[in-house]
């Protein structure tokens, strides 16, 4: 049977209501593109008060926060009409407390009910929200992040979920004016007030006043980059960037009249942009309930999200890819958990990286199986400084790795480099700038305003550009050999883990002005413990496994093979990490990416073992 044969009896993907693609494609002499979408941007909502006033009234007793909570662990749930209440008390309480105009409100919680609730009660008070990574708190042993942050947006509160788990940030910090909010327990030694006080205060004029003050210049969060070039920026996300993005991303799936309001179950972080807006915000807008998953995509944690998966069946679900790989093994394993997981599921989002084809097929496999149609696996790009999506796969699609094309509103110019283009973005869901960085906000954008985002991207058909895109990896990570041969990095670096799965977690690619290119792998250790049988085993241990080693050998072998004659992708030399990557040495990122450069820069030592003239046993070698 031929390919096409064979895709034409593939079962039917179930509908998606997609906007049309309709995109305009300007070539300019000197071999740049821009493209953007001709439909008109919908109108969006004046800021994101509005829809919480809207639902409270419109849809008061439907849920719209909920969290497992109590020792018996049962599902704590916020309506709407509850929500606005609460918000507009604490919106009185940090009224009340007159701070500083526009003084931001910093927020040391992963995402929880209360997190959601002062986020929009400062939003309400024109007080920048603004999240901080919790790992800047807990896992940093130096808070240096941490303190830089503070130091760069001075807030004039700080609300904590809990004061004894993040006692030693908060002593880290020097707190002279600043209001201190605890939710659970205070914190010691530090004066500090009731979340449960604020949210009683008595409601007055002054809340609708202030609601009423909003424009859509007015800075709603101040949220930062994850650090993966240096200290991370404060970007500022104005009312009018993050409604005009929620506007943007439903337009591209309009919700039909019909439909019930969307379920969303999702662990992704708040201080990260991807959480925070992306998600959060339209759920918002729609109308939606949004169930807290306290579980994560690791060992350890991932049985969490799957007893949420067997009680809530989402109707529009998000993960990374090795949050897919978990759900998919278990799925395979449980039929009710498939049946509840695609009961109600209309689309299936992936991000962070590239979906292995793989995993795509099998769940794919799984969704046949449990509803009879296949499910469109989408994904969007963009950043913090983009509100963040500003292009979508708003089609249906089998193929994964894809970004899309431009939203309404945006316009997507396109550098020629080398074989591929440098991506840069203009639009209404761009910022305006760094929050009190005017050096680094003018560095940002090009002579004609678009913001250089950094990524690069190739099309799927140079004579279709309605197929859209494909993400080539990030511009200033790539490298030259001494060969004069250019290594996109991005695209390697996610051949080479999916290549030597289960084994590798992640990796370093590395060969700059080198004679070959080399690899610096973290073992995946949950992975390796069990394809060697040994639970306890450690990182030294399992580096030095015949099995693992097999392992790792074998993948790069194979990606070698399916890169006969592209010195480019072949990899010569290898060796395993086993001391884990580190925070504090910017290795590793807020939202858990690796920082290549920074991380080729602490790995010094194993480089020049690497690329020694006689390697060591540690090195793999290949032929």
């Amino acid at each position: 049977m031929n390919v096409q044969a064979a895709a034409q009896t593939k079962p039917a993907f179930r509908k998606v209501h997609w906007m049309e693609r309709d995109i305009a494609v300007e070539r300019r002499p000197d071999g740049v593109i821009v493209m953007k979408s001709r439909v008109p941007l919908i109108d969006y909502e004046p800021h994101l008060a509005a829809p919480l006033a809207k639902w409270a009234k419109e849809r008061p007793d439907l849920t719209w926060l909920a969290q497992r909570a109590g020792d018996d662990r049962q599902w704590r749930r916020v309506p709407y009409a509850e929500a606005k209440r609460t918000v507009d008390g604490l919106t009185q309480a940090l009224l009340d407390m007159k701070l500083p105009a526009e003084g931001p409100v910093a927020i040391l919680s992963g995402n929880s009910i209360e997190h959601a609730l002062m986020t929009m009660a400062a939003m309400q008070a024109r007080l920048p929200a603004a999240p901080v990574s919790p790992a800047y708190s807990l896992m940093s042993q130096d808070h240096l992040k941490l303190k830089y942050l503070f130091d760069l947006v001075k807030p004039a509160a700080i609300m904590v979920q809990d004061g004894p788990t993040f006692q030693k940030a908060l002593d880290a910090l020097d707190l002279t004016g600043i209001k201190v909010i605890h939710v659970a327990r205070p914190p010691e030694g530090i004066a500090s007030v009731s979340f449960a006080d604020m949210a009683a205060t008595k409601v007055t004029a002054d809340v609708e006043a202030s609601i009423a003050a909003i424009t859509p210049d007015t800075v709603g969060k101040l949220l930062f980059t994850s650090g993966s070039t240096g200290m991370p920026k404060a970007v500022i996300n104005t009312q009018r960037m993050m409604c005009a993005n929620a506007a943007q991303m439903m337009q591209t799936r309009p919700r039909q009249p019909d439909a019930q309001p969307p379920v969303y179950l999702d662990w992704m972080p708040w201080n990260h942009t991807m959480g925070g807006n992306a998600l959060f915000n339209p759920l918002l807008v729609d109308g939606g309930s949004l169930y807290i998953d306290d579980g994560r995509p690791m060992p350890g944690m991932i049985d969490e999200t799957l007893r949420n998966l067997r009680e809530i069946s989402p109707s529009y679900y998000a993960n990374v890819p090795a949050g897919y790989a978990a759900i998919a093994g278990a799925m395979e394993k449980d039929a009710a958990l498939a049946q509840s997981f695609f009961k109600n599921i209309g689309l299936m989002a992936y991000g962070g990286a590239r979906l292995p084809d793989d995993l795509y097929e099998r769940m794919q496999a799984l969704a046949v199986r449990t509803t009879g149609e296949r499910i469109v696996f989408y994904t969007g790009w963009g950043c913090t400084e983009t509100s963040p999506t500003s292009t979508g796969t708003y089609w249906d699609t089998e193929r994964v790795g894809l970004i899309g094309l431009p939203f309404p509103g945006v316009e997507l110019k396109m550098v020629p480099v080398d074989a591929k283009y440098e991506l840069r973005l203009r639009g209404i869901n761009v910022m305006p700038g760094y929050y009190n960085q005017p050096d680094l906000t003018k560095a940002a954008f090009d002579e004609e305003g678009f913001y250089k985002i950094g990524d690069a991207g190739v099309f799927v058909d140079d004579n279709d550009p309605v197929k859209g895109l494909i993400f080539s990896g990030r511009v200033v990570e790539d490298f030259k050999l001494t060969t004069g041969t250019f290594v996109h990095v991005g695209s390697l670096r996610t051949d080479i883990i999916a290549a030597a799965t289960p084994v590798v977690q992640d990796a370093l690619i590395t060969g700059q002005d080198r004679e070959f290119i080399g690899v610096l792998a973290w073992p995946n250790l949950p992975a390796c413990r069990l394809l060697i049988e040994q639970p306890e085993a450690s990182f030294a241990d399992v580096v030095k496994h015949p099995k693992v080693l097999a392992c790792f050998k074998d993948g790069l072998r194979a990606h070698n093979a399916a890169s006969v004659g592209a010195s480019s992708r072949r990899i010569a030399r290898a060796m395993f990490l086993v001391e884990p990557p580190s925070i504090d040495g910017n290795e590793l990122t807020d939202k858990g990416y690796i920082n290549q450069r920074a991380g080729l820069e602490r790995r010094a030592a194993q480089m020049a073992e690497l690329y020694a003239q006689h390697p060591g046993e540690d090195v793999i070698v290949l032929k």
